[in-house]
């Protein structure tokens, strides 16, 4: 681990500092992002597929805290934002290889009052029925158990999206390799309108096909949010509940990768994501695999969203854009705005190209986030200029190669693809600073604790001689884990909360009973959800 510091001051280097009540990934921490909630990207991953290891998943995450209950036209991707996965693979900052994702939005039924109907296998008018509807008529579709079919017969809200492959100046549309439409998985309504959800978003996995391309998989719909964090605590002016009262966990909280002391303000919220898995042949500089001692085998990636210059809304027809496409926001590792940006900068920084990050190098030399601790805490800080803290965002060990090209100051998440992935009874939420070489920042995994890692290094600065000491070393926010455990194998994140059941209490939570919300696929309108192991679960009345 003494070895890895060094190297680990220059790659952690993309964790800096902020206003406090800052800590929220990228959940509306932009002006502009806070008033355009559908083209604000939440979290961005990048990983070795766990059951896929010649493959690299990328996830996308936009539109924060929708609430799983919220219908009745719930939270369908915008078709007027162009979403976009961007890959490095030569070490210059700019885009190589590029996948964007539009959406088109197609209401079924107009006459029908909410997004998803269903029941059983129908509902008939009864014979009471008044005039002029006769009894026996059909009027609630049967449940939804399919995407495609007459087990789709209850979804009028329906969303269907494309791929375009940008790569070596060819442009390549991405196809559903079975035939017909590419489809967005819909929030769960509950059990009694999709009574079987996880089998039903399974069904939003597709493989892709495109001239020169395959083995390629893509899911996009909504989900559970799998970041987490204790917010409630952060906004109260740093007011934490765990550990020792320092904003330290206890040696035996720390120790504890799985089980949280704090509430996830995430708890019992949903998402919209963008998955997609690529091989890893397809992302590499010369089209091959290299080992994770080869400089080609980092490659740099991040997500934006971006809108046309003019809208027209013409209701009831859908609006027309027209113009060139603008950046909304763009995101690669986490905290980057929230923790380096000043607010007068942030939309600047948002539309602005990772290539030319150099230019907010000022915000990094004195981070007031570490302040904040210090002042409030007391406990020691490093003395500026942070140097360990500048923005020497680059291609370095000990994620890259030695002897890798640097390359230009860019907030770019850089991936490894010749580590392979950890197994997940050895996997770290803290990722790299825990000698687990396939965590934070070598990429960034659904279980990797972003906030801890920030804090120790941006806060604490454990990677500066004579700093990784208590309370630096254990400084967190006491939630260590998702509220609902990601999935091992694509597109890897939980599965979308019930509407009808959820609640919005984490595991583990002192304050509450702490159930876990649960999948839908054993359920039925009768039943209420089953407890998946919280420490302390009650009953959902």
């Amino acid at each position: 681990m003494q070895k890895l510091k060094p190297a680990l001051a220059l790659a952690m280097s993309v964790v800096l500092a902020a206003p406090p009540g800052a800590f929220a990934s990228s959940h509306r921490e932009a002006p502009i992002t806070a008033l355009d909630h559908k083209a604000d990207i939440t979290d961005f991953y990048a990983f070795v597929s766990y059951d896929h290891p010649d493959r690299v998943t990328f996830i996308m995450n936009v539109d924060p805290f929708l609430e799983p209950a919220n219908g009745p036209n719930y939270f369908p991707f915008d078709p007027g934002i162009l979403y976009e996965i961007k890959i490095d693979n030569n070490n210059d900052a700019l885009a190589d290889v590029t996948f964007q994702f539009r959406f088109q939005t197609h209401v079924r039924a107009p006459g029908l009052p909410v997004g998803f109907a269903g029941a059983g296998n129908g509902v008939d008018a009864p014979g009471n029925s008044p005039a002029p509807i006769k009894p026996g008529t059909p009027i609630v579709p049967p449940a939804i158990t399919s995407l495609t079919g007459s087990g789709a017969a209850g979804i009028n809200l329906q969303q269907t999206y494309t791929v375009t492959m940008l790569r070596h100046g060819s442009t390549v549309n991405l196809t559903n390799a079975e035939g017909g439409a590419l489809i967005a998985v819909p929030s769960n309504a509950g059990p009694r309108t999709m009574p079987n959800y996880d089998e039903l978003a399974a069904q939003g996995i597709f493989n892709l096909k495109g001239d020169g391309a395959s083995d390629i998989r893509v899911f996009t719909g909504t989900v559970a949010d799998p970041f987490f964090i204790d917010l409630g605590a952060t906004f109260d002016s740093l007011n934490y509940r765990a550990g020792t009262g320092v904003e330290a966990l206890t040696a035996a909280q720390d120790a504890d990768d799985q089980l949280s002391s704090a509430p996830n303000s995430l708890s019992g919220f949903n998402v919209n994501t963008i998955a997609i898995e690529v091989p890893i042949t397809l992302l590499t500089s010369d089209g091959a695999a290299h080992p994770a001692n080869d400089p080609k085998a980092t490659i740099g990636a991040w997500a934006t969203t971006s809108r046309q210059q003019i809208t027209i809304r013409q209701s009831p027809q859908p609006a027309l854009g027209y113009g060139n496409f603008y950046q909304v926001q763009r995101l690669a590792n986490p905290l980057i705005n929230e923790l380096v940006i000043g607010t007068g900068s942030k939309d600047y920084w948002s539309m602005s190209q990772p290539v030319n990050d150099s230019q907010f190098a000022p915000f990094d030399l004195d981070p007031l986030i570490a302040r904040v601790f210090n002042a409030v805490y007391g406990f020691n800080i490093p003395t500026p200029p942070r140097t360990d803290l500048l923005p020497l965002v680059t291609y370095a060990p000990p994620i890259a190669a030695t002897g890798t090209k640097a390359g230009p100051i860019a907030d770019l998440l850089r991936l490894n693809t010749g580590v392979p992935p950890t197994p997940m009874a050895k996997r770290k939420r803290l990722g790299l600073i825990a000698g687990d070489a396939a965590g934070f920042p070598n990429g960034r995994r659904l279980t990797d604790d972003v906030v801890d890692i920030v804090e120790r290094v941006a806060i604490g600065g454990v990677l500066v001689p004579g700093f990784d000491v208590a309370p630096n070393n254990l400084l967190g926010d006491g939630v260590n884990a998702p509220d609902v455990p990601p999935q091992e194998t694509f597109p890897y994140i939980h599965y979308a909360y019930s509407g009808r059941d959820s609640r919005h209490v984490s595991p583990g939570d002192p304050t509450g009973c702490g159930d876990q919300p649960t999948s839908t696929s054993s359920q039925n309108s009768d039943a209420p959800p089953a407890n998946q192991g919280g420490p302390s679960p009650c009953p959902v009345n």
